[in-house]
């Protein structure tokens, strides 16, 4: 049996597309609740993926000797001036 590579950026694209064609109001309800159906397989293997890589990073992080994530520091718009 061959791996399938997932591709987290595909999949969260053509969840956004599913997503603007059922608000636009113009699918049938059977395509909609097919839709609806695949978008929730979207949804959740993109959530399997992000919590695969926060894994890999807190694994990279303790081998680093850091037992906790820092968060990034983003600027602040009033950090600009």
């Amino acid at each position: 049996m061959a791996k399938t590579t997932f591709h987290f950026e595909q999949s969260l694209a053509e969840l956004e597309s599913l997503v603007e064609r059922m608000e636009s109001g113009e699918m049938s309800l059977e395509d909609s609740l097919k839709a609806f159906e695949q978008g929730i397989k979207y949804t959740r293997d993109c959530q399997n993926a992000l919590a695969k890589a926060e894994q890999k990073v807190q694994l990279l992080l303790q081998k680093n000797g850091q037992m906790e994530a820092q968060p990034f520091n983003t600027p602040s718009i009033e950090d600009e001036d």
